[in-house]
């Protein structure tokens, strides 16, 4: 939790720098998640802004206290003496400053604006005075979230931290294309208690700064209302023939285009009825290719009647509401939410793109019982039946068995299963939302140990799929399609990406799996790659990777 030690200016003791990822509190001002310094001495944290307070370690013209001097203490107030503020009331913190004669206790903030003398900065629109302070570059600004590079100011009462060249943008706004009826204050102490506080538009926390209006109770985050404010109009839409209108307020909704509520700020077509539109849904693509699926989907609205079932989740689809089908494949159909997923979706729209087949087969074929593979050096593979138990195939390294099809190279030992043999050159796949590319291992050049990306096993020297963004993928993992029906549970399993610290335990080995699972969330049943892809029967004599 702590570094190594460096001196604090006007501090006796040397500190260690902390984290605000450390979760300590702030013995100046209570704050927690310091980022600043630690002394383990004195037993106390403090907040790099708020370390101005060793600049002076007595005062002996405080206006408050004429004719005594006051001291500054790490420790807390004395036993004896009242903990109290004997200014503002408050109780004192682990730093402030003491008078030994009259026993009396001055809490950081009452003292602050003497600390500070005339390098400080009063602006309009924050009730406290700002301290002009060098943060280097450790801290974060409130406005822009950037680090600091020099000078900024500092609010030591409430913690505001804003750039030098940030505080020229703050200023009210006497209208907003999100809010034009009244003019928009800009607080700086966070969203009133009446209101909610998360941005009216996006439903971002608002943080401490914020514009808000407390004639409609209506707050807008910095992002919306200086950066990039969404546009108060839609054209030329993939999902939808008319324009779209912002309608900025709170307001329940479902959404026309994914079929899920919304609670905020939709898009919606006057034309139609005040169809309703999340931000998000409506800048929806139309044509897209998805991971789950061989061929291109369509956004399409509504579905139409039927029994419909999502090929990602394979939860059941409202038919009345937006939703993505394959023209190919009458029966297929995606929710527009899991469709559009990034680990679902390759971020391309190809409305208008000409769609391009290429099936490129593994080998090229010279009569009905001889190939030439791609994977293999020598010509002229036969196609062969069984015989061959005490071998294995080249490509998925399980043995070949007695009654397999298989091709066998005259020359050498080499042999594949027949359908290991078929396995097309390029596929897409649920592991991975780029296309797949069909590469045999041991004749790929590289370095170090290589593993699977699904099941994190050493490779075979077999058949591999790859993205271009270099993730690989075994045989045995690449060959699973959802939903997956395994021997060891009664319903389908589906593939499930494990994110923000989800943790999964395999029903079959125990370990804790942190990256993907193939799992049945109504059972909580969850399986990893490595599991699910065992084989259902071995035979101990024969079996080898």
């Amino acid at each position: 939790m702590t570094y190594e030690l460096e001196e604090l200016e006007g501090h006796e003791h040397l500190v260690s720098r902390v984290k605000h990822h450390d979760g300590l509190e702030c013995d100046a001002c209570d704050r927690l998640n310091v980022d600043g310094y630690s002394c383990s001495e004195c037993k106390f944290n403090i907040h790099v802004a708020c370390t101005f307070v060793f600049d002076k370690q007595e005062i002996v013209d405080h206006p408050s206290h004429d004719g005594h001097s006051l001291k500054l203490l790490t420790t807390g107030a004395p036993d004896h003496t009242d903990p109290k503020c004997h200014l503002c009331g408050n109780n004192t913190k682990r730093l402030l400053f003491h008078c030994s004669v009259c026993q009396l206790n001055l809490d950081i903030f009452c003292i602050a604006d003497h600390l500070l003398g005339p390098e400080y900065l009063n602006m309009p629109w924050h009730p406290h005075p700002l301290l002009c302070f060098d943060f280097g570059s450790r801290n974060w600004c409130d406005f822009c979230n950037e680090n600091y590079e020099g000078q900024g100011y500092l609010c030591y009462r409430c913690g505001l931290r804003i750039h030098e060249k940030c505080v020229v943008e703050l200023q009210e706004i006497t209208q907003h294309p999100s809010h034009v009826r009244h003019p928009l204050k800009l607080l700086t102490s966070g969203a009133p208690n009446y209101t909610n506080p998360r941005c009216h538009i996006c439903g971002e926390d608002t943080g401490n700064l914020l514009y808000h209006c407390d004639i409609c109770k209506f707050n807008l985050d910095l992002q919306c209302a200086i950066k990039s404010s969404p546009p108060v109009a839609l054209s030329n839409m993939k999902v939808h023939e008319h324009t779209l209108t912002l309608m900025p307020k709170l307001i329940s909704f479902v959404c026309d285009a994914c079929g899920t509520k919304g609670d905020r700020s939709p898009y919606i077509c006057v034309q139609c009825d005040f169809m309703t539109f999340h931000q998000k849904c409506a800048r929806l693509p139309r044509v897209i290719h998805v991971n789950h699926h061989d061929h291109r989907v369509s956004f399409k609205y509504p579905l139409g009647p039927g029994d419909w079932r999502c090929g990602v989740c394979w939860d059941e689809i409202d038919w009345s509401y937006g939703a993505y089908s394959c023209s190919l494949c009458s029966r297929y159909a995606i929710h527009s939410l899991c469709a559009t997923r990034d680990d679902v979706w390759d971020g391309e729209e190809l409305d208008g793109v000409p769609e391009e087949i290429e099936d490129i087969e593994p080998f090229k074929r010279n009569d009905d019982n001889t190939i030439d593979h791609f994977s293999h050096r020598h010509n002229h593979m036969s196609l062969d039946k069984g015989g061959e138990e005490s071998s294995f195939c080249k490509a998925c390294a399980h043995p070949i068995g007695s009654s397999s099809s298989l091709y066998k190279c005259s020359e050498c030992s080499f042999i594949l299963h027949e359908t290991c043999a078929n396995l097309p050159m390029k596929k897409r796949h649920f592991l991975s939302p780029q296309p797949l590319t069909l590469s045999y291992h041991r004749l790929q050049r590289r370095w170090g140990v290589e593993i699977c990306e699904a099941c994190q096993q050493i490779f075979c020297k077999g058949f591999i799929y790859s993205s271009y963004l270099e993730e690989n993928f075994d045989l045995p993992c690449s060959s699973i399609t959802v939903p997956f029906i395994h021997g060891s549970h009664d319903h389908h399993l589906l593939y499930l990406k494990l994110e923000n610290g989800n943790v999964k335990t395999c029903q079959g080995c125990g370990i804790d799996e942190k990256r993907v699972a193939i799992g049945c969330t109504k059972c909580n049943y969850f399986l990893d790659f490595r599991c699910a892809t065992l084989p259902l029967t071995v035979t101990l004599s024969s079996w080898r990777c």
